[in-house]
């Protein structure tokens, strides 16, 4: 194949892509904006406990 189709077909490829992605963040602007999404709630800081491994690392890391 020549080389100027392969580039061609690529960049056809990436608009595409492009295109679609700029469709799927529209829609999702318009369901948050209508309500549609409901955003969650981050866990409280603290809240859970720690795996027993992990209670056993240093605090920091030392350097060079």
């Amino acid at each position: 194949m020549n080389r100027n189709v392969i580039i061609v077909v690529v960049l056809v490829v990436l608009v595409l892509l492009t295109a679609v992605q700029a469709i799927q963040l529209s829609s999702l602007k318009t369901s948050i904006s209508t309500g549609k999404v409901s955003v969650g709630s981050a866990p409280a800081q603290g809240s859970g406990s720690l795996p027993s491994n992990l209670n056993d690392l240093p605090s920091m890391v030392g350097g060079c």
